[in-house]
């Protein structure tokens, strides 16, 4: 390499080996295939959905030290312009959170703070066992074991303040990984208790949409008349409610009676702010 590639290599002979005495150095892009330099060049667009996470600039600087020699040759990536992954809403991420967040993560240490609920109101105390941090359409959360509740919650981030790492370790469940837990299903951050089967129609527009993706890992799309019917399980009820609410009146469901009920209720509420 020191005499092919004019790498920067020196002998140490305390520990027998070789080094490099520029840490920053790294093999020509030349001898990455395409492949790789494509996989690099939209890893760097990726990571800009996570521009508002402390860790972005970490991150950032390490992709742009694994990419300079290819920028360096004159081959910078096509793909900049080409492949992109569009901004989604974010919400930052004071360091101040997130810091001793992943440091209660490393080292299995409780973690107090006090936290705003969705429906807003006062801060109020909590006391969890941090489990992990889940991404989701620009916002990160924390899935953990809420003491006061005995039981596991999701927090949001954002809605966190006066976090602070206590000196209290606990010991990992068996069962801790929110990828168990969300009834095989992908509707986001969500997870309930009880896996639920739903049966919701397709019209028009929304039926291809459904079809084109992977909701659920049971799930069964059959042709209609007017469009597909979908039938699948979840205990994420809430997130399929205001997934099923997104595509207006292009979807009407069936089952469970309480999704139904729900989607009622809706209705009439629009109804009531269109004054119809």
């Amino acid at each position: 390499m020191k005499d092919r590639l004019n790498a920067p290599i020196k002998y140490c002979a305390k520990h027998r080996g070789f080094y490099y005495t520029e840490p920053k150095y790294r093999i020509p892009a030349g001898f990455s295939g395409a492949e790789d330099l494509l996989a690099l060049g939209m890893a760097r667009s990726i990571l800009s959905l996570y521009q508002n996470t402390p860790f972005y600039e970490a991150a950032r600087n390490l992709l742009d030290c694994i990419t300079a020699p290819i920028e360096a040759e004159g081959n910078r990536g096509w793909y900049e312009n080409r492949i992109v992954v569009p901004s989604v809403p974010s919400a930052p991420i004071a360091p101040e959170i997130w810091v001793p967040l992943t440091t209660a993560l490393r080292e299995n240490r409780v973690v107090t703070f006090d936290y705003q609920g969705i429906w807003g109101g006062e801060h109020k105390p909590r006391r969890v066992r941090p489990y992990q941090l889940l991404f989701d359409t620009g916002v990160w959360y924390l899935y953990g074991f809420a003491e006061e509740r005995n039981a596991v919650r999701v927090f949001s981030l954002p809605r966190m303040k006066n976090l602070a790492l206590t000196n209290d370790r606990f010991s990992l469940p068996e069962n801790f990984d929110y990828r168990a837990d969300n009834g095989g299903s992908y509707f986001g951050v969500f997870a309930g208790q009880e896996k639920i089967q739903f049966c919701i129609d397709f019209y028009d527009e929304s039926a291809m949409w459904v079809k084109e993706r992977k909701w659920a890992e049971d799930q069964e799309i059959e042709d209609t008349e007017d469009g597909v019917v979908m039938t699948f399980t979840s205990t994420q009820y809430d997130k399929v409610l205001e997934w099923m609410l997104s595509r207006g009146c292009t979807a009407q469901p069936f089952a469970p009676k309480r999704l139904v009920s729900d989607w009622h209720r809706h209705i009439d509420g629009m109804r009531r702010l269109a004054k119809i």
